[in-house]
């Protein structure tokens, strides 16, 4: 069972580590929409301006998460190496395997989760 248990644990770690490596990729790929925009006023119109300021936001966004992703990721990996992986930070209880399932990264359990 311990075995089994420690298979588990790999596999955990595999899957939190491919997740990482993804959301890490994602963000190098995101990173340079969201770079400042250069808008020359004697060739694009006003609409173009702001299409082009409003692209640049939805990438600052969504660069923004996939930080936070993998913070969450790397906060997940900590728990695992510490022995605290699959209980809610906030109240200690095991988390549901099947949440865990869903969302390798989960900190809490469905009563704390905000």
């Amino acid at each position: 069972m311990k075995e089994q248990k420690a298979m588990t644990e790999a596999q955990t770690r595999a899957t939190l580590q491919k997740m990482r490596a993804e959301m890490v990729d994602a963000v190098e790929a995101v990173a340079r929409d969201a770079e400042p925009v250069e808008l020359d006023q004697t060739q694009q119109g006003r609409l173009s301006r702001m299409d082009a300021i409003q692209q640049q936001a939805m990438a600052a966004e969504t660069k923004r998460r996939r930080v936070r992703q993998v913070q969450m990721i790397d906060a997940a990996l900590k728990r695992l190496d510490e022995g605290e992986y699959g209980y809610c930070v906030s109240c200690g209880e095991a988390i549901e395997p099947e949440r865990l399932a869903l969302d390798p990264a989960v900190a809490s359990c469905i009563q704390h989760a905000s």
